[in-house]
């Protein structure tokens, strides 16, 4: 099956063609306007697809696997906007405007939120007031599903195992950052919760702090919510740290021995560890590490500082799928490219192979 795979960001329209898990052909829009003109270009240029694939943020508790995408399904995607109010309309935008440029063929939705449905009650709740549970969807959804999804897969490819018999961590590190506990290719805890604020250090956000420190900004300190919204999404993580979004700049900086950059550095890494003894915990044990994301597959110091035992050499050199493990290691680590639009295309083939 051919699959035409559409990935709207919050600024940015991603459209791929895949086959058997192979993209071959891309491309990158950098501001998208959202226009359909792109979408109708691309596909003409490409040729014909079997079928179209599109990335979905949040399907709340309603949608726990890829659906088949019809106004119906759109009106209640369209319901879940101030669960995710910076992703979810661009995803719309680019749903209506791929169903009429490319018309003739099934479009489905696949969600960052579906694969940490397998999770137990006892990661995915919160410890909250009863009557708020009942009354608001208050839970913890986890993101970058399609990635720690796509990670478990190819990661045990890469050990020659099947993906039933292994227990997971997958460290998506990116401009956003989660990690996710898997075992026998599903996803049992996450570092994400209710909303992609909670967890890592990432490169605008701050992760988990004190909720407290939330409620005195407000109470105290008389910032507004529009102040806190922006603090925390927009001028928090790296850049709160040290005045820069980009870890490139990060270790750039550190090997001068810029003390901020050194802090934000520490400050980041040790997050990290924090997390990843968390994610082993809900493993009780664990059979491999894999890396993935932008930081992830390239910043080789973030990967030394996470604490697992690394071969140094292959550590440094490698930035795609491959095995960067220390001799004699009882985990064995990889280096996987994150592939989000293959996982699309293979969640829209298994979906439409059983209708």
């Amino acid at each position: 099956m051919r699959v035409l795979v559409v990935n709207a960001g919050s600024r940015t329209l991603k459209l791929s063609v895949v086959e058997h898990d192979l993209v071959v052909s891309s491309l990158t829009l950098d501001p998208w306007l959202g226009d359909a003109t792109a979408i109708r270009t691309f596909a003409a240029a490409t040729g014909p697809a079997d079928a179209v694939g599109h990335r979905v943020v949040h399907g709340g508790t309603e949608f726990t696997d890829a659906v088949v995408l019809d106004d119906t399904v759109i009106s209640q995607l369209r319901a879940l906007t101030n669960l995710a109010p910076l992703h979810q309309p661009r995803a719309l935008a680019a749903i209506d405007a791929a169903r009429h440029a490319v018309p003739a063929v099934d479009h489905v939705a696949c969600f960052d939120t579906a694969f940490h449905a397998t999770m137990p009650a006892a990661a995915s709740t919160y410890a909250l007031p009863a009557e708020w549970r009942k009354r608001w969807p208050l839970r913890r959804f986890g993101f970058h599903g399609l990635s720690h999804a796509y990670v478990a897969r190819r990661s045990a490819e890469l050990a020659g195992r099947p993906p039933g018999s292994l227990r997971t961590v997958s460290c998506h590190l990116g401009a956003g950052a989660s990690l996710c506990a898997i075992a026998g290719g599903r996803s049992v805890d996450t570092t994400m919760g209710f909303t992609p604020l909670e967890g890592l250090v990432m490169a605008t956000r701050a992760g988990n702090i004190d909720p407290g420190l939330v409620l005195w900004l407000q109470e105290h300190a008389g910032l507004d919510i529009e102040d806190v919204r922006d603090g925390l999404e927009q001028r928090s993580g790296l850049m709160g740290l040290c005045g820069t979004d980009d870890m490139r700049t990060v270790l750039e900086r550190r090997a001068g021995g810029d003390a901020e950059a050194v802090l934000a550095f520490d400050v980041y890494t040790l997050a990290l560890r924090r997390s990843l003894g968390a994610m082993v915990a809900s493993l009780f044990s664990v059979d491999i590490f894999a890396f993935t994301g932008g930081v992830g597959e390239h910043a080789a110091e973030v990967r030394a500082a996470a604490g697992m035992p690394l071969d140094e050499e292959a550590n440094r050199s490698t930035t795609s799928d491959g095995e960067i493990t220390a001799p004699g290691a009882d985990v064995r680590t990889f280096v996987i490219t994150a592939h989000e639009d293959a996982e699309i295309a293979h969640q829209v083939r298994a979906l439409l192979d059983r209708r």
